[in-house]
């Protein structure tokens, strides 16, 4: 016997038919011998259509208000699913994040997990049932209801996972794995059947949204294999296994990825003097504003440019951010530009190929796609193109290492 914490996202329980085909891949694992605890996210449009609700009342709501809010999406999907796996005759109990002891910090809209107190759901196990968990959630030390963020329930998944030292988390999506880029673009891209945890870190973090970064980050720390499957099929077909080692040996690209989510912010005719940069990214870091690609120009008359990308969320702080300190820095002008992407390849077997970074500059000259900036470690090479060229390069791309 097994003890198997599966996830399964909104789409996964947007009506009541998905929830009845979730429902049996639940029972179906239950009546295998497993122990079987659930995380849920809230159903399909939940979430957007809480948000809408309260900016009707309040532009400006706090983040506390708003949490207590969106919090409520998950409990509805875990006491329906309940409601339908009784009506199977099975023992079930759905728990709210507060009631299974996440604990969290109080940054609202965006708690980090401190511990997770299993012993509800333990006692539960024990008495057979299956236990459903509200994903996204959980509670801080003013006992006041808390957010996970984006991907929470990915993250809350794998945080039971460590606390109840499961066997196995699964999670269930809408694709039926991890695959070389995304097939609603690439229609022949090809699905892994398996993947290191650094790659699909890389992956998640560079807009593949197959899983969420974090999770992928307390996977990787505690050592929980993951597996990706799909959640429309009522007999689930074997996955993704996203593990610490995996068989990739032969294949030292695993993913091509595509980002919209950011923004490039230039600051034009800075002093070409020592410190400068530092006085630019700790101010921004303080605000917790993440950086990822930087470009500097060479310096010329006393005088430079330094260009930087961050997540479209991040935009009117870091701009924010840099006005405040206009006078420190002394830039003489920001530049901000919004069509933009990055794309990204990810591999581990990149370090021992070399002339990687050139097939991929290839496959985007023969494309006719110009490259605005570049990012390499050693696993990824990151390119920031125009947002109107992203598909076409990501097809390029994926064709070039894949075909």
């Amino acid at each position: 016997m097994s003890l198997i914490v599966q996830k399964f996202g909104g789409s996964s329980v947007a009506n009541t038919e998905r929830i009845m085909r979730v429902a049996g891949i639940i029972t179906d694992t239950y009546k295998a011998g497993n122990d079987v605890v659930v995380v849920l996210s809230a159903q399909g449009d939940t979430t957007d259509d809480l948000i809408e609700k309260a900016q009707e009342l309040n532009p400006n709501p706090s983040k506390r208000e708003m949490d207590m809010l969106l919090a409520n999406g998950e409990q509805i999907s875990i006491s329906l699913m309940a409601m339908a796996i009784e009506s199977m005759g099975f023992p079930v109990i759905s728990l709210t994040g507060w009631q299974v002891g996440m604990k969290t910090d109080s940054n609202y809209g965006g708690a980090r997990i401190r511990k997770v107190e299993a012993e509800r759901v333990q006692a539960e196990l024990a008495k057979r049932k299956i236990v459903l968990v509200a994903g996204f959630q959980g509670i801080n030390k003013y006992d006041d209801v808390t957010t996970l963020g984006r991907g929470g329930s990915d993250t809350s998944a794998v945080a039971l996972a460590v606390a109840l030292k499961a066997d196995l988390c699964q999670i269930f999506t809408d694709v039926d794995g991890v695959y070389t880029a995304d097939p609603r673009i690439v229609p022949d891209a090809k699905k892994l059947d398996e993947i290191t945890c650094d790659e699909m870190l890389e992956l998640a973090s560079l807009g593949a949204q197959v899983l969420h970064n974090r999770s992928v980050e307390m996977a990787k720390r505690y050592n929980v294999e993951l597996e990706v499957l799909s959640s429309f099929d009522r007999n689930p077909k074997p996955g993704t296994k996203i593990k610490e080692a995996a068989k990739m040996e032969k294949m030292y690209i695993s993913g091509v990825a595509k980002d919209k989510n950011v923004v490039r912010i230039s600051l034009i005719n800075l002093k070409d003097i020592p410190g400068m940069a530092f006085k630019i990214f700790s101010a921004l870091a303080q605000k917790k504003v993440n950086v990822d690609i930087i470009l500097q120009s060479i310096g010329r008359d006393g005088l430079k440019d330094i260009s930087f990308t961050v997540d479209k969320g991040n935009r009117d702080l870091a701009l924010a951010v840099l006005n405040d300190n206009k006078d420190i820095i002394g830039m003489e002008d920001v530049k901000v530009s919004e069509d933009v992407c990055k794309l990204s390849i990810v591999g581990a077997g990149m370090i021992n190929n070399p002339g990687v970074a050139a097939t991929m500059f290839e496959a985007l000259a023969s494309a006719g796609i110009n490259i605005q900036m570049i990012s390499t470690s050693e696993i990824k090479i990151s390119v920031l193109i125009a947002e109107a060229d992203g598909d076409r390069a990501l097809k390029a791309v994926h064709e070039k290492f894949f075909s």
